[in-house]
């Protein structure tokens, strides 16, 4: 392998560094990996601006979630430097009525002192239902929540809420793209994850099996494979279904 290329990994809503540590040995190997930082700001375009300007020149992008719609807010302000794009788990859709009320009403809870509580009871839409009672990654996200911090999580939810519809710049998007969902995402419907694929044109779209919202924890080694050849050449084949 004579060139490498940088790697820059987003990752989601309450969600730090450590849900990427199943797939980083692999990774590396393909150069510098970055998990980018995404809790300092309260609106995409901020993010975004941030983690361009702690990035390499030109990277490999990777987003999980609202690490995705960050990922696309990057290719809205600098697509020349993205060289691979792979958008898991997420979506291009905006917030609806519902979702934000909703999320408003988690905020008020967190702001009081529940950020543990939330995210446990969400655990369940989180992973497979075959998971569900995996102490493992429950621990994970527990820990995840302790990295971010409550007002890390408010300033998420804030970007979450006024983020864009990104369906209308899918079709500017001209890198190889990998679209990775699974099939049992009970948080952002694999239905979504099918619609930015289609409207990608040459992206790969891969589900996962028995797997839900976090890929990285409930199948590393599905999760691996997918962005090892993401980042080789099998990815520029055209759409795919794994």
């Amino acid at each position: 392998m004579d060139q490498t290329t940088p790697i820059v990994l987003v990752p989601g809503l309450a969600s730090s560094a450590r849900i990427y540590a199943p797939v980083i040995p692999a990774l590396w190997r393909f150069g510098p990996v970055m998990i980018a930082n995404h809790i300092r700001d309260d609106s995409m375009a901020a993010i975004a601006a941030r983690v361009l300007s702690e990035a390499p020149p030109r990277f490999a992008l990777a987003g999980h979630s609202m690490g995705g719609y960050i990922a696309l807010e990057i290719m809205r302000q600098a697509p020349e430097r993205v060289a691979r794009l792979a958008l898991i788990n997420t979506q291009a859709r905006p917030d609806t009525p519902e979702a934000t009320a909703r999320r408003r009403a988690l905020m008020e809870r967190a702001r009081r002192g529940e950020l543990r509580a939330i995210r446990e009871e969400s655990f369940p839409e989180l992973v497979h239902p075959s998971r569900r009672d995996d102490a493992a990654i429950l621990r994970l996200v527990h820990a995840q929540d302790e990295d971010v911090g409550v007002e890390g999580y408010l300033r998420q939810q804030t970007a979450i809420i006024a983020r864009v519809d990104s369906r209308p710049t899918l079709a500017a998007i001209k890198c190889p793209t990998l679209v990775l969902t699974g099939d049992a995402d009970g948080t952002i419907p694999n239905a979504f994850s099918k619609e930015m694929a289609e409207a990608i044109a040459g992206a790969r779209l891969i589900v996962l099996d028995r797997c839900g919202h976090l890929p990285q924890a409930e199948q590393p080694e599905a999760t691996t494979r997918a962005l090892t050849g993401w980042l080789g050449t099998e990815v520029v084949q055209g759409p795919r279904t794994a």
